[in-house]
């Protein structure tokens, strides 16, 4: 596997792009987030920046700053704190399978559904309101940092804002006529936080610094000019350390009573990076030695100054999120801060300029909680302050997880799944275990819940617990990596050996019902309904890994006989059914309620992300996805609404899918749980379940794409889902599967020209509208087409 390789190429075709049509640039100002006065609250106001391996949340107090951060990896739960533990497996739980199919054949549903729930749920050592999910674990916030500038005037001309184009945050104000400006940024490349405080006054002024933690076991102290945070987790014994340098232009730091005090300062600069003894090996999931990984980073930065931290910073973000451009015409309201600007939008006021900032605000939030060597983004990316958070801040594998990477690849940020898949391999060692414990199958499983500690048992109640698909439907990740890159050998030694675990274990699984066909028993459709001998997101699942690992064998010329029985499997599987009221049935019994209005949408899969349902080849079914989705409404959590835009775009609906858009920007004043219709953004243009998560602001950017281009159905699809609302306007950059990245011009409704250039010598279907043509690309070289696809080069 070469990433490093996918990178270059991936970065040389983005300065081919930029370099040749500067034309497509939008501008700065127009990708900023800003407000008038300091932030109160954590989840609605405070504003995100991220590294991948820590995050923080600035609040850009004035008579104090508060800044709240976070590192990856601190995690309560596993065998630190419970000595059982063992990724929530019961050893020979199978042995109640073939009973629980039993009652399921003789139409005994509550029974086998109590069965199920008895003996094939996963184990943790408890769960109540006070302890939590104990043995399972939660996410943990790593501390907070409180920096106190002396003065005692008013402040006024306020500006707080977040640059996404640089991945910058900045405070600014005047008090008694000194200048005082903040600048944050979180830098990949030093594995540092840095916080820069300066002002103009002629003497300097004095700051108090000091450093917090929830956690009991820690303690602080100045080493030199580091502030250091050291101890334990009072939960499971995670060592933990985060190391702050201090570096000024005033007197020498001192340390009084928790506080560290520095005199007479026009520039203080604060280095902050933090790291636990988590290690991702199976079984033990320890042994970094983390305070030699701090000193390390906290060395490579004496001496080197604030400026060049900053411009190292930007040139690395840049060549990221500088490949996507996106402007629409219209009249920008970027004069009004941010949340003005939403509160308008909200009441009717058109503002494409803050639908391509939203949209571009998903990219920089994925660059800023995913690069290469991190985890993977979890709910809620790596901002978290809760030591109990809604869902443990984890990896949910029955969408959420997956919802976040649905921009990567069209949006040209393949670096940024990296750690996905990553992650996803390491998964496969505990969910053998999982596997064989609780179905006795070979291959892998992770299901609904699953945390840093390889818990990919169900989880411990049913419906919600139980969902064997997650390792399939990461499955769809790993291939479409392939996919859009077409690194053979990524394919060969790393995404083939996961998938085809994966769909081994659906080999094992699957059973027969009484018409001869292949169900999944018992299967619950995700979070959704009861107990079934076919929830069809399996189906659709099995059929999409089948048809994947098919494929690969084809790409890599090997592995026939492997090949010879998916194809068997796949022609046996039970086929996708239209239900009385003309729905795609989400069960094999056609009980589907017209009037259920459920955030999950699992039986279509098929359509997106998955590719089973389209409408070149089935419009039928397409025709029962759209029964299917009007019945279940445009309202939902922020992750429902985001998947809603997907489903809508691939079936060609661009207005639809620009009602949900905007229904997913309606501002939202709620921070605590609803389940059923609170989807919308805070004022920091975070996505709301209520409460954040980061899925909806991933599902949303993914779905934009998709209305502008879409390349599953075997060719590229240009404008298939274009809006009336984006009558004029421009992107670059975009990604379509083969590596190949688009720019495209509109006007009017109409496209006007298209850019491609693909890397490598090969031919692809194009479709515009009624027009579809082959073409030819040579490696390296942009083919310009005009609005009929003709060659214009």
């Amino acid at each position: 596997m070469n990433f490093k390789n996918l990178s270059y190429f991936s970065a040389l075709i983005t300065i081919v792009f930029v370099t040749t049509f500067k034309v497509y640039g939008q501008e700065n100002d127009q990708l900023k987030l800003w407000y008038e006065a300091p932030a109160d609250k954590w989840m609605m106001e405070a504003l995100p920046i991220g590294n991948g391996y820590m995050g923080a949340m600035i609040f850009g107090g004035i008579e104090e700053e508060h800044i709240q951060f976070n590192e990856e990896s601190l995690w309560a739960g596993g065998k630190g704190e419970w000595d059982e533990y063992n990724g929530g497996n019961r050893e020979n739980a199978h042995k109640h399978l073939p009973e629980v199919r039993r009652l399921l054949n003789e139409g005994k549903y509550q029974e086998a559904h109590q069965l199920a729930n008895k003996e094939l749920t996963g184990v943790i050592k408890g769960n109540d309101e006070k302890t939590g999910w104990a043995g399972y674990g939660a996410y943990q916030p790593f501390g907070d940092i409180f920096v106190k500038p002396v003065h005692t005037g008013i402040p006024d001309n306020y500006n707080r804002t977040l640059d996404i184009s640089k991945a910058v945050s900045t405070i600014s104000y005047t008090e008694n006529g000194v200048d005082h400006k903040r600048t944050y940024f979180a830098s990949y490349p030093s594995r540092t936080l840095v916080f820069h405080f300066e002002n103009n006054s002629p003497k300097g002024i004095d700051y108090v610094i000091r450093k917090t933690a929830v956690h009991k076991n820690v303690s602080i102290s100045l080493e030199g000019k580091d502030l250091v945070m050291s101890g334990s987790l009072e939960n499971n014994g995670m060592g933990l350390e985060s190391r702050m340098l201090i570096e000024s232009d005033g007197k020498k730091p001192t340390f009084v009573n928790g506080e560290v005090q520095v005199k007479s300062a026009k520039k203080l600069t604060l280095y902050l990076t933090a790291a636990t003894d988590y290690k991702n090996e199976y079984p033990h999931y320890t042994g970094r030695d983390y305070k030699a990984l701090n000193q390390k980073t906290i060395k490579s930065l004496r001496g080197k100054k604030f400026n060049q931290l900053l411009s190292e910073h930007i040139e690395d973000y840049a060549q990221l999120f500088n490949r996507v451009s996106f402007k629409l015409e219209s009249t920008s309201q970027k004069n009004l801060p941010t949340n003005e600007r939403l509160k308008a939008y909200a009441a009717g006021k058109e503002d494409p300029a803050l639908e391509t900032l939203y949209f571009q605000y998903g990219r920089y939030l994925l660059i800023s909680s995913s690069r290469p060597g991190s985890m993977p983004a979890n709910l809620q990316g790596k901002w978290n302050n809760m030591t109990s958070p809604p869902w443990a801040s984890d990896y949910h594998a029955n969408i959420n997880i997956q919802m976040i990477y649905w921009p990567a690849e069209i949006t040209n940020l393949s670096e940024a799944h990296e750690p996905l898949i990553e992650y996803i391999d390491k998964l496969r060692a505990p969910g053998r275990k999982s596997a064989k414990d609780f179905f006795n199958a070979d291959g892998w499983i992770v299901n609904t819940m699953n945390n840093p500690f390889g818990f990919t048992a169900p989880g411990w109640d049913f419906p919600w617990g139980f969902f064997p698909g997650g390792a399939a439907w990461y499955g769809r990740h790993v291939w479409e990596h392939y996919e859009f890159s077409g690194d053979r050998n990524y394919l060969k030694e790393k995404g083939y050996p996961i998938m085809k675990e994966a769909a081994q274990f659906w080999l094992d699984y699957l059973t027969k019902d009484e018409g001869g066909y292949l169900v999944s028993s018992p299967s619950y459709s995700p979070e959704h309904g009861g107990i079934s001998t076919g929830a069809y997101m399996d189906i659709e699942i099995a059929w999409d890994i089948f048809t994947n690992c098919i494929k690969a064998t084809e790409v890599l010329g090997e592995d026939n006989e492997f090949k010879a029985k998916l194809i068997a499997a796949k022609s046996q599987l039970l086929p996708l059914r239209i239900g009385k009221w003309g729905q795609l049935q989400e069960w094999k019994e056609d009980v589907d309620d017209p009037n259920n209005k459920h955030r999950h949408v699992s039986h279509l899969y098929a359509l997106y992300p998955g590719i089973q349902v389209n409408t070149l080849e089935t419009p039928d079914l397409v025709e029962a996805a759209r029964v299917s989705l009007n019945a279940r409404g445009d309202d939902g959590t922020g992750w429902s609404i985001g998947w809603k835009i997907n489903f809508w775009a691939r079936l060609l609906d661009g207005d639809r899918s620009y009602k949900l858009l905007r229904r997913a920007m309606q501002l939202v004043h709620e921070d605590g749980v609803n389940m059923m219709d609170g989807g919308g953004v805070y004022t920091n243009l975070l996505s709301t379940h209520p409460p954040f998560q980061l899925d909806g602001n991933m599902g949303a950017t993914a779905g934009m794409a998709e209305m502008l281009l879409q390349s599953h159905s075997g060719g590229i699809h240009l404008l298939p889902a274009l809006p009336k609302a984006w009558a004029s306007g421009k992107i670059s950059g975009l990604k379509a599967r083969g590596g190949i990245q688009v720019d495209m011009e509109w006007n009017e409704g109409k496209l006007t020209l298209v850019r491609l250039l693909s890397g490598v010598n090969q031919s692809h279907k194009v479709k515009y509208q009624d027009i579809t043509v082959d073409v030819n690309l040579i490696g390296g070289q942009v083919l310009t087409l005009d609005a009929a696809l003709r060659p214009l080069n």
